[in-house]
């Protein structure tokens, strides 16, 4: 029986699935969705950036439910334009459409598709444009990455996110109950969320393993006393798992 038990903060959808990818490789995992995804309004703004797509480089989808907002929200004909998405499941739902989508191989964060030939090609036209669809706030570091190449960056903003009410103490209840041996956050708003719900239990629960998706978040963990943090290089099943299998578990 594999020794780790996880604690998964995705929102509810995901951590159902990604929960139960786990289990089928031999780890238990709990869920406790600390991200909980509300979509903005539909207005004349979004719609016509979604209509223009054309006017840009290159288009970055950020995450999976940006991906599925603007493709509810957009008209059938996408246009002509290199699409890219920070990960696999992300490009998933935008290839359904009939997209071609570049990502990362390997890594899927941010530093991972800076360095995609594909995108440094988009990016050597004179005045790149780039529109990067994602949720209110985040990301902040590769649009600035972008401008440093030259480019002119748009935010395309679909949702916010918000944290879940919890009583006080659940998470330290949760992991007691469950006898969880590790933390799981996908973001750095996501261990924002983990850190806020913590509470006056975080001096304990930071010393738990924290699989965190990249060295950004990593850094985040860290500065607030995270002890444990491991960086998977990506948000993925798969990018997790292959943490797991680097990692000796800690007595539940």
């Amino acid at each position: 029986m594999n020794p780790w038990r996880v604690l998964l903060t995705r929102p509810c959808d995901e951590c159902a699935l990604q929960a139960q990818a786990l289990l089928e490789q031999g780890v238990f995992a709990a869920s406790l969705p600390l991200l909980a995804i509300e979509p903005l309004a539909d207005s004349d703004t979004q719609r016509q950036v979604l209509a223009e797509l054309n006017r840009y480089n290159a288009v970055i989808v950020v995450s999976k439910p940006a991906a599925r907002l603007a493709l509810d929200r957009s008209p059938a004909d996408l246009g002509q334009t290199s699409w890219f998405s920070v990960g696999a499941g992300t490009a998933a739902i935008l290839e359904a459409r009939g997209l071609t989508v570049t990502y990362p191989e390997t890594g899927d964060d941010s530093e991972a598709l800076l360095n995609l030939a594909q995108l440094r090609a988009a990016l050597a036209s004179p005045h790149p444009r780039v529109l990067i669809i994602r949720g209110e706030g985040g990301r902040e570091a590769l649009a600035e990455h972008l401008r440093e190449q030259g480019a002119t960056v748009e935010y395309l903003q679909l949702y916010r996110r918000s944290i879940p009410v919890y009583p006080p103490g659940a998470l330290a209840s949760r992991i007691a109950s469950e006898r969880l041996n590790a933390l799981v956050v996908s973001s750095g708003q996501g261990f924002q969320h983990l850190h806020q719900l913590a509470g006056e239990q975080w001096s304990v629960i930071r010393t738990l393993p924290l699989f965190v998706p990249s060295p950004r978040v990593a850094a985040l963990a860290r500065e607030a006393g995270a002890v444990n943090v491991v960086d998977c290089r990506g948000a993925s099943t798969s990018a997790l798992l292959a943490a797991l299998r680097t990692q000796a578990a800690p007595r539940s």
